[in-house]
């Protein structure tokens, strides 16, 4: 059965904004994450984390230690993410899979049975809403991490724009039809 996902970009959106974050000690989760993404996923969406990663290509960090960071957040969100993509592209390097591409989607459609139409993509950045864009799909920016620099130079409007990921959550939870009981005769 097809379950819709909620895209999510990783740093300013589920974590608080560090340049090329590279170590663990340096990750801080908002203090409203935990519970957005509990409702998430108490909602029945997947809950999917797309994120690029260029401090991978300009050898800031490695790929053990963003993986390190992964593990990390899902210690402190007891294991709700249902997976990590990334890419670790360069910007100007042409790849398929940086947002706003859509490898890092792709992928998560080939590894789960996702309703699309269902989804939303939830960042801080320009790139983020694109991303959904590009995508078909509804699109949320939050305001925390860069989206309220972000806000003022958008050229299209995501579907929804909220102060974070937790009234984010909210909002998409509410706009989400709710399935109504059938009616035996």
């Amino acid at each position: 059965m097809k379950r819709p996902a909620i895209f999510l970009d990783r740093d300013g959106t589920l974590i608080e904004e560090v340049n090329f974050l590279s170590r663990v000690e340096d990750l801080r989760l908002f203090p409203f994450t935990a519970e957005a993404v509990k409702l998430l996923k108490d909602s029945g969406y997947l809950v999917i984390v797309v994120t690029n990663q260029s401090g991978i290509g300009r050898e800031i960090y490695t790929v053990d230690d963003m993986h390190a960071i992964h593990a990390q957040i899902q210690v402190e969100l007891d294991n709700a993410i249902d997976a990590f993509y990334f890419c670790p592209h360069l910007p100007d390097d042409g790849c398929k899979c940086r947002k706003p591409g859509l490898g890092m989607i792709e992928s998560a459609l080939a590894d789960f049975d996702i309703d699309l139409e269902g989804s939303w993509m939830v960042g801080d950045k320009k790139i983020d809403v694109e991303t959904g864009l590009v995508g078909n799909i509804s699109t949320a920016l939050v305001l925390t991490g860069y989206g309220a620099e972000h806000q003022a130079t958008l050229e299209t409007f995501p579907t929804l724009i909220s102060t974070n990921l937790h009234d984010a959550v909210k909002s998409i939870i509410d706009s989400t039809p709710k399935a109504r009981p059938s009616r035996f005769v």
